[in-house]
């Protein structure tokens, strides 16, 4: 691994919540209207969801050129490409445009498919570590969907 590879989720993600969150920006409201219940789209739930990603990138810079780093990296990159992803079908699904689907599309997808071809290529990481490694990075938005789901009307 490259000095400024571990770099790379960190930066990605931060071009990703400026598209968010400032320009062009409007992703809480957007959000809002899209999801059925939107009570649970709070300011305190959209810093704690951001700042925990900020957190993950710190640590593969800490875990550097690691193997353990690498396996991070896949990780993060998948979550991140996962989350590309979701605004894509997010903004077919509602019409509209969900801020953070271009640098979702742009950065994040093609960032997570170098990765699984650098680190499982260059043998840094072994192919079931890092299937495993997607998995765990895909299951972000498993959790987010029972996170987010209707809950039955009380009588």
């Amino acid at each position: 691994m490259t000095a400024w590879l571990p770099w790379v989720p960190l930066a990605a993600a931060l071009l990703h919540i400026t598209e968010e969150f400032v320009y062009p920006g409007g992703f809480p409201s957007w959000y809002r209207r899209y999801r059925e219940d939107p009570s649970k789209i709070t300011p305190r739930f959209l810093v704690i969801v951001n700042g925990a990603l900020m957190i993950a990138c710190l640590n593969v810079v800490q875990l550097g050129q690691t193997l353990a780093g690498a396996v991070a990296w896949l990780a993060i990159l998948t979550l991140m490409g996962s989350n590309g992803i979701w605004h894509a079908w997010a903004s077919l699904k509602s019409r509209s445009y969900s801020p953070g689907v271009v640098t979702g599309m742009v950065v994040y997808v093609p960032l997570a498919i170098y990765g699984y071809v650098h680190f499982v290529g260059a043998h840094t990481v072994p192919w079931f570590v890092a299937a495993i490694a997607g998995l765990v990075g895909a299951s972000y938005h498993v959790w987010s969907a029972l996170y987010h789901r209707p809950h039955p009307k009380s009588a």
